[in-house]
């Protein structure tokens, strides 16, 4: 090859690249005050500790991923987030390969890209993460300034705007719970897991907790109206009696590609499901159904010393659910 020809060559390669970063470029939009009209509906609890939960989401933008993430940059010019819990299946369909998988740029940075989406993201671990590598996740806490895995499982704990109501996040690796996963080949990581161990950790995490709110997140439901209405719940016979026993007021899932609020009869646990982060599927309604809605979109909850505010908002901004739990 020519020098002429080289240098030709050369030149179409970058003008390539250029376009491609110009077309990524020309795809983001960037705000400097909310542009949702329909986002007024949002209920404001003044000096409330705000937060997100998402989760099924990492599809590279696609299923309307990029539209969610857009509703929730705005709403944070209405409602700031202290946080953003993710509970689980961060990266479909086989996780990630390494910290730098090119899925944690398409599918994470450059999708929450937001001002407002700045703030600690708190996250967990669902099925399709546990076919990828794990270890990856955790170890990108220690690249991402807002990416927070720890560990499989942890808690954390948060003082709300009086400076006086604490709030206990307790973060779970639900996976190991899952008693079918051990049949199944692509879930071979879970038998590594020591579940009693998480188990003893959980009830003694709960038992020492002097926090006023007792906050649970894991990726599988204990309750659904889902499509996995007729699954052997398997989750619920291994932490119900820990939720009840210490009383738990939320427990937060994933899993189940909708949004949900459930309250069986004699249950304490209020239980959420917030998976529509990107695609969507058929859901439904059982006796223990508050809420049900097959739509892309995540929750807002707002913490109060007596009272909190769970606020189901679709991808187009609208409230579609709301709720107040009094303590």
């Amino acid at each position: 090859m020519t020098y002429q020809k080289l240098w030709k060559l050369s030149n179409l390669v970058f003008v390539c690249i250029l376009l491609s970063t110009l077309s990524v470029q020309a795809q983001k939009k960037y705000y400097n005050q909310n542009e949702n009209k329909k986002l007024k509906e949002l209920q404001v609890e003044e000096d409330a500790y705000h937060f997100y939960v998402i989760g099924d989401w990492g599809r590279n933008g696609h299923f309307k991923q990029t539209k969610v993430a857009d509703i929730m940059q705005q709403a944070g010019f209405i409602l700031e987030p202290e946080l953003i819990i993710s509970v689980g299946d961060n990266f479909y369909p086989d996780g990630i390969a390494s910290v730098s998988d090119p899925f944690m740029k398409s599918s994470f940075e450059e999708v929450y890209y937001g001002s407002n989406l700045f703030c600690p993201w708190y996250v967990i671990l669902g099925n399709h993460d546990y076919r990828g590598n794990v270890q990856a996740q955790i170890d990108y806490t220690n690249i991402s300034q807002r990416w927070k895995m720890p560990a499989r499982y942890y808690e954390v704990e948060k003082t709300l705007e009086d400076d006086k109501t604490t709030a206990k996040f307790i973060f779970l690796d639900t996976n190991p719970f899952e008693d079918d996963y051990y049949q199944e080949k692509k879930y071979a990581q879970v038998k590594a897991q020591d579940s009693l161990k998480q188990k003893k950790w959980l009830e003694k995490t709960l038992k020492n907790s002097s926090a006023d709110w007792n906050i649970v997140i894991g990726h599988h439901p204990l309750y659904t109206s889902g499509k996995r209405v007729n699954d052997e719940p398997y989750v619920r016979y291994h932490l119900e009696e820990i939720f009840e026993k210490y009383k738990v007021h939320t427990y937060f899932a994933g899993h189940e590609h909708d949004i949900q609020h459930l309250k069986p009869e004699g249950v304490y646990t209020h239980h959420f499901i917030s998976g529509a982060g990107s695609e969507v599927r058929p859901t439904g309604v059982s006796d223990f159904t508050k809420f049900s809605k097959s739509e892309q979109g995540f929750l807002i909850v707002s913490l109060l010393p007596n009272k909190m505010l769970i606020q189901a908002v679709n991808w187009r901004g609208e409230v579609t659910y709301k709720y107040e739990l009094l303590k």
